[in-house]
């Protein structure tokens, strides 16, 4: 359980604001950005958020089935998703036991009222297929790599 993991940390955190991140994606994401947003809101968490791309062509039809338009692989349906990304304030860690971190806590904490987010409209891939790490591994073969921020 990814709680568990979190609360675990809890004796190195101590009482200072902690980030954390899953692990399974990559983002060009300013990470100072994200931590300027979150000191100025005085909530407990921030989620940094992304629009995920598409894997589609969309279309627009009007009520004669004809295609009015048609867009290749835009940003999803507009929906803004979890990009697991997280700047937390220590008592973050009071909501949090040994459970699925996206369930209860973060309901929680949105419940309460203690979450903003970041909007990220820059680059974010999660890697949660094979389709994913291909993706991502043809991207690095090309030299293709917007996600490499620290070396340009």
């Amino acid at each position: 359980m990814i709680g568990g993991r979190i609360k675990r940390a809890q004796e190195f955190i101590g009482d200072e604001p902690f980030m954390l991140t899953y692990g399974d994606g990559v983002a060009d994401i300013d990470i100072q950005e994200v931590l300027a947003f979150h000191q100025e809101h005085d909530k407990l968490m921030t989620m940094t958020s992304a629009q995920p791309e598409g894997r589609f062509g969309t279309l627009n039809i009007n009520e004669n089935d004809q295609v009015t338009t048609f867009e290749e692989k835009p940003k999803g349906d507009g929906s803004w998703i979890n990009a697991g990304y997280f700047v937390c304030q220590p008592e973050v860690l009071d909501y949090i036991d040994d459970v699925v971190f996206e369930q209860e806590p973060l309901r929680k904490l949105a419940q309460d009222g203690e979450i903003f987010t970041y909007k990220h409209k820059g680059f974010w891939v999660p890697i949660d297929t094979l389709r994913d790490k291909t993706k991502l591994n043809e991207m690095c073969e090309s030299g293709n790599t917007p996600w490499i921020i620290w070396d340009k």
